[in-house]
């Protein structure tokens, strides 16, 4: 049987993130993906990483200073033996092949990076073409600010979570050091300064508990914290090496005061790892409360720089009840492991959602 063809689609040269790099890792079987010129992969050193960082920035001053509401539109070429384009999100100006585009936040759908209501109009003139087939949506979360803005095309979105691939959980041996743990790249915005902090009390409270710090970590953090030599700082590396870190752990403390959706989620629970967050975007839909993590409640705007001792205390309060409490803390980790490989963040599953997607795309368009 003949394969469909799938053109994915990147608004950008580098493509950074894990969700495309699974589907093309683990396609849906009858499914080829064609990736063109473009390329897929983490962006693990530092020099690459403030450099790709910096031009997504300029091009969102520049679109915003200017006051240019752009949708997020781009032309597919070389799609002629393709069934159908896969927009990674954006929008496409094909107008001769179905497409269905994936959005991870609404904002996506402009250049600027900030949709406004008053530009609605030209996006929608977009989503209601009759070969635009899909909108997937990440979250519940997501569909609901799309299906706000763009009631329209309420009967296009649907929901597709990320699928994370199983990994080998290693086994712990009795007595061994409990490692608390943080992963970000954006050291601030993801939390990584109460992280820390966190890490800092309870290592120094109990003489069994380490951490572990990974990503773009500053240098007056390092310094900060350099005479608890319980905490160990890595800096940058290959996704390869995170997940290692990952591995190694047993709780995982994440903030994430700036996620949309937060790979780093998936991550833990592969590797069985509960999580203590704090409530932000999708957040309650993502960590289930009691069975694979702790979601604190945040009602008010927190300084991401600057220690909040209410959020530290909180944070502090729910990693020392899987500290001591050993049951919870196995069974919150099998929790994770089970979303993985057969929940909803389960391969199987994603890929039965996203290839009934094309299969009704490219019958329709027929």
């Amino acid at each position: 049987m003949k394969k469909i063809q799938v053109y994915l689609q990147y608004p950008l040269r580098v493509s950074d993130s894990q969700y495309y790099k699974s589907m093309i890792d683990n396609p849906p079987h009858g499914v080829k993906y064609v990736i063109g010129n473009n390329k897929t992969g983490m962006l693990s050193d530092k020099k690459s990483f403030l450099l790709f960082g910096f031009l997504k920035r300029q091009i969102r001053f520049w679109t915003e200073k200017f006051n240019l509401i752009i949708p997020n539109a781009h032309l597919s070429r070389g799609v002629e033996n393709c069934d159908l384009i896969h927009c990674a999100h954006c929008l496409s100006k094909n107008t001769d092949k179905p497409w269905v585009l994936d959005v991870e936040s609404l904002w996506q759908l402009w250049i600027s990076g900030r949709g406004k209501v008053g530009s609605r109009r030209e996006v929608l003139r977009y989503l209601e073409r009759d070969n635009c087939k899909k909108i997937i949506a990440w979250t519940e979360a997501t569909r609901k600010d799309i299906v706000n803005m763009f009631p329209e095309v309420r009967d296009k979105v649907e929901v597709v979570y990320y699928a994370m691939p199983e990994q080998k959980v290693k086994q712990r041996k009795k007595g061994e050091e409990l490692v608390l743990f943080f992963s970000g790249r954006h050291f601030y915005s993801k939390g990584g300064l109460h992280a820390t902090e966190v890490m800092d009390r309870l290592t120094k409270k109990y003489p069994n508990i380490g951490g572990a710090i990974n990503g773009a970590i500053p240098s007056e953090i390092k310094e900060r914290y350099s005479g608890n030599r319980k905490l160990e700082f890595h800096g940058l590396m290959p996704y390869k090496d995170v997940l290692k870190l990952y591995r190694d752990a047993d709780i995982f403390v994440y903030p994430g005061y700036s996620d949309s959706f937060g790979f780093v989620f998936m991550d833990a629970m592969a590797f069985g790892v509960p999580i203590v967050t704090v409530d932000g975007f999708a957040r309650k839909e993502i960590v289930t409360e009691r069975k694979t993590g702790f979601v604190i409640d945040a009602t008010r705007h927190i300084e991401r720089n600057k220690l909040d001792e209410g959020i530290i205390a909180q944070m502090i309060e729910k990693i020392e009840m899987l500290i001591k409490n050993k049951t919870l803390r196995n069974k919150m980790s099998k929790n994770c492991i089970r979303e993985i490989s057969s929940g909803k963040f389960a391969i199987k599953e994603r890929n039965r959602k996203i290839k009934n997607i094309y299969t009704n795309a490219i019958d329709k368009s027929l």
